[in-house]
């Protein structure tokens, strides 16, 4: 039992010098006061309704530039089968 405990002096006095270095950070005083505060406001229902338009927005334009890649792999490859000849039997 008292090999346990010797063992875990050291550790626990490393661990508490170093959560004790990260509480007088700035890392450690924003954590700080983000629990006082509570959580960041989650914004309000305009913003929300603005994100889910700009989501709406890029789905469109990837669809948009998919048609665009499909018509370009179409065209190229028509382009190929031309210079390509017919196949020999």
């Amino acid at each position: 039992m008292e090999d346990i405990l010797a063992l875990f002096i050291p550790i626990v006095a490393v661990g508490g010098f170093f959560a004790w270095m990260i509480a007088l950070s700035p890392v450690g005083r924003a954590y700080a006061e983000r629990l006082k505060h509570g959580p960041a406001a989650g914004g309000t229902t305009e913003d929300h309704a603005e994100l889910v338009e700009t989501v709406e927005q890029l789905r469109r334009e990837v669809a948009e530039l998919a048609e665009r890649v499909d018509f370009t792999e179409r065209l190229l490859g028509q382009n190929q089968a031309g210079k390509l000849g017919k196949p020999r039997p």
